[in-house]
């Protein structure tokens, strides 16, 4: 025989989890949404590196094909971002000579949105400067 006690628990456990599902899913989206910015910091910064190598090598193409190449070279490297030549920015300390540095920047706009509501946003920018040669 159930007693009177049992009977009234017989629901609490689904009871509690309903009321704790929604903040639970919320903090694993919001996990989630803090991976793909994360991954696209990942993608910006090995697009920096890439395009300032390649400039640091491609000083005997002239300073417009050298610019281009380089911009070229950290689109490339992250196809998933769409990188647009005003979101990078190419930076020779002296007019490609052997030996100075180039400095290659990159920025993209990042947004985290939870439930639809933007709790972060800006900008992830990375720079990578590399010597000639």
């Amino acid at each position: 025989m159930i007693n009177r006690r049992e009977q009234k628990e017989k629901g609490q456990a689904l009871v509690e989890f309903a009321v704790i599902l929604p903040v639970l899913l919320m903090v694993l989206w919001g996990i989630f949404q803090f991976g793909i910015a994360f991954n696209d910091y990942i993608q910006v910064t090995s697009a920096a590196r890439e395009g300032a190598r390649k400039a640091a090598v491609s000083r005997s193409l002239g300073s417009g094909a050298a610019t281009s190449a380089a911009i070229a070279a950290a689109q490339a490297v992250a196809p998933d971002l769409h990188l647009t030549t005003s979101q990078i920015t190419v930076t020779p300390a002296n007019n490609w000579q052997a030996g100075t540095d180039v400095t290659v920047t990159v920025k993209y706009p990042y947004k985290i949105n939870i439930i639809g509501r933007v709790v972060g946003s800006g900008n992830l920018t990375s720079s990578t400067t590399m010597r000639i040669e």
